[in-house]
C-alpha cells in the first residue's frame, strides 16, 4: 500500500475507533448517549424540506437505513482525509476528530430530554480516535510502506510497513466491533420489546362495528381491508425507535387551558375504552402511492383527556410532541369535537415499538404530519399564529386534510392480461367523508374510453378507505390504460390535475398501463 493509502486507512481506523468506543461507552449512559442516532438525527433535523421529501419519492420506508449508509460513507471521507493531512508535527488530522467530537457533543445535547454527563462517550471516543491516529501516523511523509530490504527490515525481518497495515486493520476491526457491541448492549438494556409482550390491552366499552366480509370485492387479489401490523406503512424522523416504558410515560396537557394536567399510565383507567377502525394517510404519499394503510385502534378519546384541563375558546391548535422531540400541529376541532384517540392498541394488539408504543395520536382525516404523533407525550394548547411544527418549518401547510384520492392495484405497470375475461381493482380514500363511486376508463385497443362505475365493497365508515373492482373482456391484444378516479360522500369527484404532495397533499388520477396478450 502507498504511503497516502496507508494514511487514508489510518484516518478511517481512527474515526472507527472513536465511534465504537463512544457507541460501547455510551451504552452504560442509556440511549440519549448515542451520538451515531444524534448526529444522524441532526442531519434529517438540518435537511432542507424538499430533498427530506426527495428522499422519501425516492427511497420510501428506506429512507433511514440509506440515510444510515450515507452518514457513514461521508465519516469514512472525511477520516481519510484526516488521516492523510495527519502528520507528526502539524496534527491537522487530529484537530478534525476533535472538532467532529465536538459536533458530536452539540448533536446529543441538542436531543430531548439530555444532560451534559451525556456527551462523555462522545469525549472519550474522540480521544480514542487521536489517540489511535497519531500511534498510525507515519514519522515521515514519504516513509516507504513496502518491504525494501534495508531500513524499513526490523530486527525480527519484518517489514515496518507491513507491521502497520496489520495493526491498523485490527484497530479498524476493533473500532467496528465495538460499535456493534454498543448497539446491541443499548438495544438490549433500553427495548420494551418484553414489557410490550406481556402488556394486556384495555377492556373496551365501545368496540367498533363488526367488520363485514362483503368490504373485500371477491375474484381479485387486493390490499386486505385491515392492514396487518407488519405490513403498515411507516414514515416518520426517527433514527432509531424510541423505547418509552409505561411507567415512564406521561402525558403533560398545558398552555392555553383552565389548568394544567399530567397523565400517567394508571391514570387512563378512569377513561372510557373504545375502538375504532381508521384509515391513516402519508402526506408525502404519490399520486397511487402506498402509504396508506388501514387498522383497528384502540385507546381513548382525546377529547376526554383534554375536557378536564379546559381548552380555552382561543385556542385553535394543539401543538403534540413525541418522546424524541418531534411536533405535530393539529386543529382544535379535530380533538374535541371528532373522534380522535389516544390509540394503546393496533389490531388486538398492543402498539407495535415502531408504530408508537406505549401511545400514540390517530386522528381521522388528517395527514399524518399534523395528526398522526408517536411516543406522545405532550399536548400544548396554542395556536397556528403564535407556533410551528416540525413539518410546518419546513414549508408544509399548517392543516392537512386529507384530499379524496383512488388507487388502482390490479393490473400493475407493465403487467400482461390475457385475452378474456379479467377482474381489476384498487382503493379509493376520502376519510371523514367517506366514498360513495369509484369510476374506471380503460383506453386502447377495444377500449371505448368512457367512465364506467366501478363495484364496491361494502361501507364500513366514512374513516377508512374502501376497496374497489371492475369485471371486463379483454378482447383486442395491444397497449391498454386503466384510470380511476373518486367521488366521496359531498359529490365531490377527485381532480384530474396532477399536483406533488408538497405542501399539502397529491392530487390527479392514477392510471396504469398493462398489455394484452
Amino acid at each position: 500500500m502507498t504511503s497516502t493509502g496507508m494514511r487514508a486507512m489510518a484516518g478511517v481506523a481512527a474515526a472507527a475507533v472513536a465511534v465504537g468506543v463512544a457507541q460501547l461507552v455510551g451504552a452504560a449512559f442509556g440511549p440519549q448517549a448515542d451520538v451515531r442516532t444524534a448526529v444522524g438525527s441532526a442531519v434529517i433535523d438540518l435537511t432542507p424540506g424538499p430533498v427530506k421529501e426527495w428522499a422519501i419519492q425516492l427511497f420510501g420506508t428506506a429512507d433511514k437505513m440509506v440515510l444510515t449508509l450515507l452518514v457513514l460513507v461521508v465519516i469514512a471521507v472525511l477520516a481519510a482525509v484526516a488521516g492523510i493531512a495527519e502528520t507528526r508535527r502539524r496534527p491537522v488530522g487530529s484537530a478534525m476528530i476533535v472538532a467532529a467530537g465536538a459536533l458530536g457533543c452539540a448533536a446529543v445535547l441538542a436531543r430531548a430530554e439530555t444532560s451534559l454527563l451525556d456527551i462523555v462517550p462522545t469525549i472519550v471516543g474522540a480521544g480514542c480516535g487521536v489517540a489511535v491516529l497519531r500511534r498510525l501516523v507515519p514519522d515521515r511523509l514519504d516513509e516507504p510502506t513496502e518491504p525494501t530490504g534495508d531500513s524499513t527490515d526490523s530486527g525480527d525481518g519484518t517489514d515496518r510497513g507491513r507491521r502497520r497495515s496489520l495493526i491498523t486493520l485490527g484497530l479498524l476491526a476493533a473500532g467496528v466491533a465495538s460499535g456493534v457491541a454498543g448497539v446491541v448492549i443499548t438495544r438490549l438494556t433500553s427495548s420494551v420489546a418484553g414489557e410490550r409482550r406481556g402488556f394486556a390491552l384495555p377492556e373496551v366499552d365501545i368496540a367498533a362495528p363488526p367488520i363485514a366480509e362483503s368490504v373485500q370485492p371477491n375474484g381479485v387479489d387486493l390490499p386486505s381491508f385491515v392492514t396487518a401490523n407488519a405490513d403498515f406503512y411507516r414514515i416518520d424522523t426517527a433514527l432509531v425507535v424510541p423505547q418509552l416504558s409505561r411507567t415512564e410515560w406521561e402525558l403533560r396537557i398545558h398552555g392555553m387551558v383552565d389548568r394544567e394536567i399530567t397523565y400517567r399510565w394508571e391514570d387512563l383507567d378512569r377513561f372510557e375504552v373504545v375502538e375504532q377502525a381508521v384509515t391513516l394517510t402519508c402526506v408525502s404519499n404519490p399520486v397511487g402511492g402506498e402509504l396508506i394503510s388501514n387498522a383497528v385502534w384502540t385507546g381513548y378519546r382525546v377529547r376526554d383527556l383534554l375536557a378536564d384541563a379546559g381548552v380555552r375558546p382561543d385556542a385553535d391548535m394543539v401543538l403534540s410532541m413525541s418522546i424524541d422531540g418531534w411536533t405535530a400541529g393539529t386543529p382544535v376541532e379535530a380533538l374535541t369535537e371528532g373522534d380522535a384517540m389516544l390509540a394503546v392498541g393496533m389490531n388486538g394488539e398492543p402498539l407495535p415499538v415502531e408504530h408508537g408504543y406505549p401511545a400514540r395520536l390517530v386522528v381521522p382525516g388528517l395527514y399524518g404530519y399534523v395528526s398522526a404523533t408517536k411516543w406522545v407525550v405532550d399536548l400544548e394548547l396554542t395556536r397556528f399564529d403564535r407556533a410551528e411544527a416540525y413539518w410546518t418549518r419546513l414549508g408544509w401547510s399548517a392543516r392537512g386534510p386529507i384530499k379524496t384520492e383512488s388507487r388502482v392495484d390490479v393490473p400493475r405497470s407493465g403487467q400482461d392480461v390475457p385475452v378474456g375475461p379479467v377482474t381489476f381493482g384498487g382503493v379509493a380514500w376520502a376519510q371523514n367523508r367517506g366514498v360513495r363511486d369509484v369510476e374506471v376508463r380503460i383506453d386502447g385497443p377495444g377500449g371505448d374510453g368512457r367512465w364506467q362505475k366501478a363495484t364496491l365493497g361494502d361501507h364500513h365508515s366514512n374513516d377508512t378507505w374502501r376497496l374497489w373492482s371492475l369485471d371486463w373482456t379483454a378482447e383486442t391484444t395491444g397497449l391498454h390504460t386503466i384510470t380511476v378516479r373518486a367521488t366521496d360522500n359531498s359529490g365531490y369527484t377527485q381532480t384530474e390535475e396532477r399536483a406533488d404532495p408538497a405542501p399539502d397533499g397529491a392530487t390527479g388520477w392514477h392510471s396504469v398501463t398493462f398489455a394484452v396478450t
